[in-house]
């Protein structure tokens, strides 16, 4: 698949969204920066299919590193 930057910053928003971990996270911080660039549309996140593909795999990656810190 190809993936372009619309892609991969709209699967950043929408996972950064999900999964901070309050206010003062790094992912926080990271979500923070991406919307002073990026707004989404009033009618909300469309992923594309690559996008949906970024996102599962930041997804999967957060649940991997989640069954570790058990």
């Amino acid at each position: 698949m190809e993936f372009n930057r619309f892609d991969i910053v709209e699967a950043h928003y929408l996972f950064l969204t999900q999964y901070h971990e309050g206010q003062w996270s790094e992912k926080y911080s990271r979500l923070s920066k991406i919307t002073t660039y990026f707004k989404p549309a009033r009618s909300g996140i469309t992923l594309t299919d690559n996008g949906l593909e970024i996102y599962n795999n930041l997804v999967a990656h957060e649940q991997e590193k989640m069954q570790w810190n058990v």
